[in-house]
Order: structure tokens, then C-alpha cells, then sequence
């Protein structure tokens, strides 16, 4: 997951080519000019319009648009001709006001993540294209609620809305003759992968029982081929209905626990460490997290309070009493115990008494490198992208 960097586009299937970027954009050829299926950031639309026109530089009739993340709508301007039409779901404008409203909260929260990946791609692609372009806004001129069928040439492409995906503005493109889905992003950027039902950066929660019949309206379609916004198609009928099946099995298993376990009376926390997936139900966990699925579940049906401690309902937090602990215990004897967690393997239960030291005294050493190796020891035990990211910007900030 990187920006823009091919000198040319790669054929994926019988005249469909990609270009990759932060999320693969796709040309689809037909008799009767091109069309686009999502357009990357802006600084990354310079790149995709070059590959796509040494493939074909005939009109691009059509822009679609899978949804509203920014690596999908960016390059709009930059790929459209001058009758160019944008389809995008009806939902668009209500996912566009909340991330307009929110702005800056949401990039400040996803910069740790793409930041650094972000700088290196404006600069490469600008010592290759000279200036580049701003960032597009969407403003589609046909919008999807629950299907459309569009005929262009000799390709039919049917747009599926699949609101339980990556995003509720989320659709798929259905090319049904060859029986190939254009799903982008819709099952989260690693195929396969237990979904975000809510993303580290911050987003709206994602009810888990939409998702799943959205895993089952592509399921449906029983696809040959199916071409995400990330790395290499899915190839096989067979292949693609057993992991969509375990996909939605394992959504509706953690669901279901969740419910049960909040019905027995078990707090979060708990259930975050009790639910786990059974062997046959096993899919990655290498963008969202089963734990913070858990998570995400039980407050959708049951909101912030959970009913664990009457200062859930102030707005004094237990960081307001961390000088007051630090002067009874003494912070070299709470940071000397976070060691002994650390030294056997407890690095969260270090990292709760290092940062309460860290609250009382932001520049005590000893707590500092206690934070530093605990998230130096939970970084090489992550294959998750969010935790990664998280963790490694903690051992920065703490070196």
C-alpha cells in the first residue's frame, strides 16, 4: 500500500488494467471509449492518466467511484474528459459532510499512519511531472441507490451498493458476462482480513449485521474473478466463495458472542480477551482486529457508559490522580515494578504504570525507556498495519 509509482499499467484481466497506488485504480476498455473505477489521491492522478492512456486514449465515458476515501476521489479532475459522467452512491454527501466537518480531527488521527508514504510519493511523482494537481472533490452526476445498470460499447457493468462495506457510500462494479467484481476496498484494503467495524483513526461505527449481507450480495453474484484495491485479483469461484463464507461466518461469530456475552452480563474488556475466532472460522487479522471488533460491537448496541466505574460519567480521568499515586509509591519504584512486568512479558501491564509515572513526570528517563521497549516488545509480535503504525510512532516518540 504505497502511492503511485508504475511506469505502466498491468492487464489483471481480459481488458480491465491496473495502475496501482494508495488504492489500485482500474481502466476498463470497451468499444466505445474507457472507463475509470476510482482515481487515487490528487498528487497520484498524473501517474494513472499516463498509464491508462498508453493502454487506450480513447474518451473516458464513465468515473466510478467505489467510495468516498480520499484515495478514491482524488484524481477526478485529472482523469475526466470533457463528458465525462461520475457515478457514486447516493450515500456520498452524507459520508462527504462528515469528513468535511471533520477534517482536521481526521488527518491529525491518520497522519501517523501515512504521513511518511504520503511525502515520499508527492515527491517522487513531482521530480517526474513537475507540478501536480490539487486533491478532487466528488460531485457525481449519477448516483446509485441500490443498483444501476450502465451499457458502454460492448461491456455491461452493473453497480452494486454494498453500504456494510470499507465505507457506507460503498458500491461494487459487476461486469457479469465475464463474471468479474471490481469490489476495491469494500472487504478492507487486505482481502480476507476480519474487517474494521471502526478504524483506529476514527470513523463512524460500521454496523456488523449490514456488513455481512454485503459479504453475501457479493457472494451472491458467485465471481470469477474478483479485483480489490489492493495487491493481485482473486481467482477462482470456488476460491472466493469459501474465504467470502468464512469472512461472513467469522463477522456474524463475533457478533454473535459479543451479544451472548453482553446478555451473561460480561464487561468489555472481558469478551475482548475471551472471543476468538475457532480454527475453521480463522481469517487474517492484519488490518482490522478481532479484540477491537469486540469492542466496536458492544458499544454500536450499547453507546460509551459501560457500567464500570462512576467517573465514566465526568470528565476527570485517572491521569488527574497520577501525581498522586506517583508521590505515595515513589516513581522509581513504580517504574522498577513496570520492569518486572516488562521482564515477564507484561508489556501493557508496564506500560499502565510507566505512563502513570510518564503523567506525573513527562520527562522521567526510566519511564520513557520502559515505554519505549513495551511497544518495542509489541511491535514484534504485530502483523496488524493500525497497530504497527501506532506502535512504532509510540517508540519514537519515547526514544
Amino acid at each position: 500500500m504505497a502511492p503511485a509509482s508504475a511506469e505502466r499499467a498491468e492487464q489483471v484481466a481480459p481488458g480491465i488494467w491496473c495502475s496501482p497506488g494508495l488504492t489500485n485504480t482500474y481502466l476498463i476498455t470497451t468499444s466505445d471509449g474507457r472507463v475509470v473505477v476510482n482515481t487515487g489521491m490528487g498528487f497520484e492522478s498524473p501517474v494513472h492518466r499516463a498509464n491508462f492512456d498508453a493502454v487506450d486514449a480513447s474518451p473516458v465515458r464513465y468515473i466510478i467511484v467505489t467510495q468516498g476515501h480520499y484515495d478514491h476521489v482524488g484524481g477526478i479532475d485529472t482523469l475526466r474528459d470533457a463528458d465525462t459522467t461520475v457515478v457514486a452512491s447516493s450515500n456520498w454527501r452524507t459520508w462527504r459532510d462528515d469528513n468535511e466537518r471533520l477534517m482536521n480531527y481526521r488527518v491529525a488521527r491518520s497522519a501517523f499512519a501515512f504521513s511518511g508514504r504520503l511525502a515520499e510519493g508527492i515527491a517522487a511523482i513531482s521530480r517526474r511531472f513537475g507540478r501536480l494537481p490539487a486533491q478532487s472533490t466528488l460531485s457525481p452526476d449519477v448516483t446509485v441507490d441500490e443498483t444501476l445498470t450502465l451499457t458502454v460499447g460492448d461491456r455491461t457493468l452493473e453497480l452494486i451498493a454494498t453500504p456494510g462495506g470499507e465505507t457506507t457510500d460503498s458500491l461494487v462494479v459487476w461486469l457479469p458476462q465475464e463474471r468479474v467484481c471490481l469490489c476495491s476496498n469494500t472487504f478492507g484494503p487486505v482481502f480476507g482480513h476480519i474487517p474494521n467495524l471502526v478504524t483506529v483513526r476514527g470513523d463512524r461505527y460500521r454496523d456488523a449485521l449490514t456488513v455481512i449481507d454485503t459479504i453475501e450480495r457479493v457472494r451472491a453474484l458467485a465471481p470469477r474473478i474478483l479485483i480489490t484495491g489492493h495487491f493481485d485479483p482473486i481467482v477462482g469461484e470456488e476460491l472466493i466463495d469459501t474465504e467470502l463464507a468464512r469472512l461472513r461466518d467469522a463477522v456474524r461469530y463475533v457478533h454473535d458472542q459479543t451479544v451472548a456475552g453482553m446478555n451473561a452480563g460480561k464487561d468489555v474488556r472481558t469478551l475482548m480477551a475471551e472471543v476468538t475466532l475457532p480454527p475453521h472460522l480463522a481469517v487474517g487479522q492484519g488490518y482490522g482486529a478481532v479484540p477491537w471488533d469486540v469492542r466496536a460491537i458492544w458499544e454500536n448496541y450499547s453507546g460509551w457508559f459501560h457500567h464500570r466505574s462512576t467517573t465514566e460519567l465526568y470528565p476527570t480521568g485517572p491521569e488527574t490522580v497520577a501525581a498522586d499515586l506517583v508521590e505515595l509509591a515513589g516513581a522509581d519504584s513504580l517504574v522498577a515494578r513496570a520492569v518486572e512486568h516488562l521482564d515477564a512479558g507484561r508489556a501493557l501491564q508496564a506500560i499502565h504504570l510507566a505512563e502513570t509515572v510518564s503523567h506525573a513526570h513527562p520527562d522521567h528517563a526510566g519511564a520513557r525507556a520502559v515505554l519505549k521497549a513495551a511497544h518495542e516488545h509489541l511491535l514484534a509480535g504485530s502483523i496488524n498495519f493500525w497497530e504497527s503504525a501506532w506502535l512504532t510512532t509510540q517508540i519514537e516518540r519515547y526514544s
